[in-house]
């Protein structure tokens, strides 16, 4: 496999970290921790930092400052329904925090009751079940053994009474990487009157998004996880549906007119914009989605499906490796697994500690979808729960993740396989580590934990 970089050094801020770890050395940071945060482009800070002397306050200032950030923010909405395939004239962009507040957003604006059904899936990131099941009862449509499902369960469930009135799913798994078939569930829901809202959060920083093409009517994401942080996402969604009723936040901004008796709500979008809005994150945002799509997603295609092979085979390599999820098809560069006799919390703190590898254990924001993928029967999540209540957080299943993504070099993957596997051959090293206070494993002596090298 070809191992040079699909993308050159200094493209993304802190490419050049080291670390100290266990032996005293320094490494190179490997960030194999994508999925949850990526880095920061450097083509996304230099736009910031170009925008920062005419940072001011947007709308209703005379000055000049005010009115080029106005111009902007208000530009910034176009570009985002135009980034995921939508028309301005008929969609239009707000810019909650992330595709967590997003989704609560959506789900609050709906006006759901208890009455409705919300079609979702046990794939789904918690940001995509809770806030529906807050307003609504859920559907959820089952995996199967390889953590997915096909549009025959999609179907199945939206012909099931009540009818619901939502389907939300994910546009791409957190923890495994997997790809539902967006056209075709889209395709089967708009055919029934179904709403259909995508978690984008982990598919519009890899693939490039039409959701005209995709039969979808409303798609959150987020930018901290495309390169652009600040704290701004995205939620794109049909005019229709903010047209009118009460915002999900109110205040300033809100309003065209208020006494202690009435409010005259501002039209759409602005009556979602209560308090002053977060112009960095929405300038970083925008960005990120013109740098994406710059060259046309090409570069990023082939380089992502160089590190879903390079991880495929890295991974299989490793004696006692067990995956989670599907190891065939279309995938995103995003992988979950257990190694034989290791807990997961300890694999991650010795990739960490001893080879500078950042990654992630526990359940990813996920515990429905890990419990079906770990196999755990009812009881042993009612154990799981009853341990987190009990304080006993080290108690709670889980796995390691690695993600990927345009930031990850072709050669960090060789080097996770090498470090997976000298763990593997030394469970001896698990002697290194304690469990701390909050359930976390951590080297014996704090002193010699991973910080930055002067």
């Amino acid at each position: 496999m070809e191992m040079t970089p699909a993308f050159t050094a200094g493209q993304f801020v802190g490419d050049d970290l080291w670390v100290s770890v266990l032996d005293g050395g320094p490494r190179q940071y490997v960030d194999l921790d994508t999925a949850a945060t990526s880095s920061a482009s450097v083509a996304v800070a230099e736009a910031v930092q170009e925008f920062l002397p005419w940072y001011a306050s947007v709308h209703r200032g005379a000055g000049i400052r005010s009115q080029i950030t106005s111009a902007r923010y208000e530009e910034a909405r176009d570009i985002m329904v135009r980034f995921v395939g939508a028309d301005p004239a008929t969609h239009l962009a707000l810019f909650p925090r992330n595709t967590t507040e997003a989704l609560n957003l959506l789900a609050y604006r709906l006006r759901l009751t208890k009455g409705d059904v919300v079609a979702t899936t046990a794939v789904e990131h918690h940001a995509n079940l809770l806030p529906w099941a807050r307003h609504a009862r859920l559907r959820t449509v089952q995996v199967d053994e390889r953590g997915t499902f096909d549009v025959a369960a999609v179907e199945a469930a939206l012909d099931e009474y009540p009818r619901p009135k939502v389907l939300a799913v994910s546009g791409g798994s957190n923890v495994t990487g997997w790809l539902p078939d967006l056209r075709a569930i889209g395709a089967a829901a708009r055919q029934r009157g179904v709403l259909v809202v995508v978690d984008g959060a982990q598919l519009v920083p890899h693939r490039p998004v039409d959701i005209t093409a995709l039969n979808v009517d409303v798609i959150a994401f987020s930018g901290h996880k495309m390169y652009a942080p600040f704290g701004a996402g995205a939620l794109v969604a049909p005019r229709h549906l903010f047209a009118t009723g009460e915002p999900f936040l109110v205040g300033g901004g809100a309003v065209q007119a208020v006494s202690f008796d009435d409010v005259v709500w501002a039209d759409g979008p602005d009556r979602e914009d209560a308090g002053s809005p977060n112009v960095l994150g929405v300038v970083a945002l925008t960005a990120s989605a013109d740098e994406l799509r710059s060259d046309g997603w090409s570069s990023v295609l082939a380089h992502e499906e160089h590190l879903v092979r390079g991880l495929d085979s890295e991974l299989a390599s490793v004696p006692g490796l067990h995956r989670l999820g599907p190891v065939t098809g279309d995938r995103l560069p995003v992988a979950a697994f257990n190694l034989e006799g290791v807990p997961h919390g300890l694999l991650a703190a010795r990739l960490a500690n001893e080879y500078a590898i950042g990654t992630r254990s526990g359940c990813f924001c996920a515990h429905p979808y890990m419990g079906r993928l770990l196999g755990l029967s009812e009881a042993e999540v009612d154990q799981f729960h009853a341990d987190v209540r009990a304080g006993r957080r080290h108690r709670l299943p889980g796995a390691v993740r690695v993600s990927a993504n345009r930031q990850t070099y072709l050669t960090d993957i060789p080097l996770l396989g090498q470090a997976l596997r000298e763990i593997a051959a030394t469970p001896e090293g698990a002697e290194r580590y304690v469990l701390d206070g909050r359930g976390d494993y951590v080297p014996r002596s704090r002193s010699l934990v991973s910080s930055p090298v002067a």
